[in-house]
């Protein structure tokens, strides 16, 4: 299989984009993702998938905890921000958002997934960490889109 034809299928397959955050002995970091969906209902499982090599995969297999911020149309910035894209605006990506000491951040206005790693492994450059759902917070989204290199807004239709 062609790398740059896998790249512009997937170009095609729109994503929700959501910011993982984690804290704990190993760190405080966060990074911007498109890559994770749902695994199971029994029990609540979610998977991410994060670079093998970045400093994200190293400190959430390390604190054992993460939250998945599934992010709203309005928050193209601070996705931008946890991509790494305005690090040289601002090197603290956790600066305009509340951290209370010892606990995994929230993304304010996002739909939250707080998990407990519970197993991670290599698939390619990737690793896929698997997290149990011990809670949910926040509120009904219109979710911010990811589609062939640009963010795009949908909205939900009314029941």
């Amino acid at each position: 299989m062609d790398r740059d034809e896998f790249i512009r299928a997937m170009r095609h397959v729109a994503s929700s984009v959501g910011i993982v955050t984690t804290n704990g002995p190993s760190g405080l970091r966060g990074a911007t993702v498109s890559a994770f969906c749902s695994v199971s209902a029994d029990p609540p499982t979610i998977l991410v998938c994060l670079h093998q090599e970045s400093g994200i995969a190293r400190c959430v297999a390390g604190n054992g905890v993460f939250n998945l911020n599934v992010l709203s149309q309005d928050c193209e910035a601070l996705s931008e921000k946890f991509a790494g894209r305005r690090d040289c605006a601002a090197e603290d990506r956790f600066c305009d958002i509340e951290v209370v000491e010892n606990s995994v951040p929230t993304i304010p206005g996002a739909l939250v997934f707080e998990c407990e790693l519970s197993q991670h492994f290599i698939a390619g450059s990737h690793k896929i960490m698997m997290g149990r759902v011990n809670a949910i917070s926040g509120n009904e989204i219109n979710p911010l889109v990811y589609l062939d290199g640009a963010y795009r807004q949908i909205s939900l239709a009314a029941n």
